[in-house]
């Protein structure tokens, strides 16, 4: 089964300071036929005013990923992580039996996008911990780089979820595949660019979800510059 979700469909919230586009349920936009994907639970694409940002605030048992787009998003929590997150990083927060963080514009007068995204974990009241990994953008172009995995295991930063999350970047014809085996699930996320996903033209915000789908994905680039797709790879 191939699940289709485009970025026209996705919950829209703006306020005076932020405005988000949620692919799952969250916050002030519920959708029951929407609340998320295997273990996947968040993607949102923010936009934060230059200085405005999330103050602190708490969470537990949840596996918290940031990926910033453009500017700088300034991160500090109570297990002593912190720092700014830029454009090629990846930053994790494995929230464990709780924590309390915020999240900040880094600059007074650029906006900030990234996107925050949720991975249940597959253990509970864990202590909390932090990371952070930049990646070479030359290490994704037309390839698979592989950004998380379950404890570090396959390379990325150390979830605690038998998931791996992979990204690359595809000029115009650039072609890459993945296989997939029908044990498991597929969440593919286009951040930026357009592509077509094995001849489905998908562009930034799309999303194709795969269950009991075996066989091989292609992804080929389309358009002008470079597409920024994520691939997550979930337990059924």
């Amino acid at each position: 089964m191939i699940i289709e979700r485009p970025s026209s469909a996705r919950g829209h919230v703006r306020t005076g300071w932020l405005e988000s586009r949620h692919t799952f349920s969250f916050g002030h936009y519920y959708d029951k036929a929407w609340m998320g994907f295997g273990p996947l639970r968040v993607i949102n694409e923010d936009r934060v005013a230059p200085g405005a940002g999330f103050p602190p605030h708490r969470h537990a048992n949840m596996e918290i990923l940031s990926y910033v787009l453009e500017g700088g998003l300034s991160h500090q929590d109570s297990s002593g992580g912190g720092g700014v997150i830029r454009p090629g990083e990846l930053q994790w927060m494995s929230a464990g039996h709780g924590v309390e963080h915020s999240e900040f514009n880094a600059s007074q007068d650029a906006p900030v996008h990234f996107l925050q995204i949720w991975i249940q974990p597959d253990r509970v009241n864990a202590a909390p911990t932090y990371a952070q990994q930049a990646f070479e953008p030359a290490d994704r172009h037309g390839a698979w780089a592989t950004l998380a995995s379950a404890d570090g295991r396959a390379g990325g930063l150390p979830i605690r979820q038998d998931a791996r999350v992979l990204g690359t970047l595809l000029a115009a014809d650039e072609v890459v595949d993945y296989a997939l085996d029908a044990g498991r699930l597929y969440w593919l996320h286009v951040v930026s660019g357009e592509i077509e996903a094995n001849g489905r033209p998908l562009t930034a915000g799309d999303a194709l979800g795969f269950a009991d789908e075996a066989g091989r994905l292609q992804l080929t680039g389309r358009g002008t510059g470079r597409a920024d797709v994520l691939l997550f790879d979930l337990p059924h």
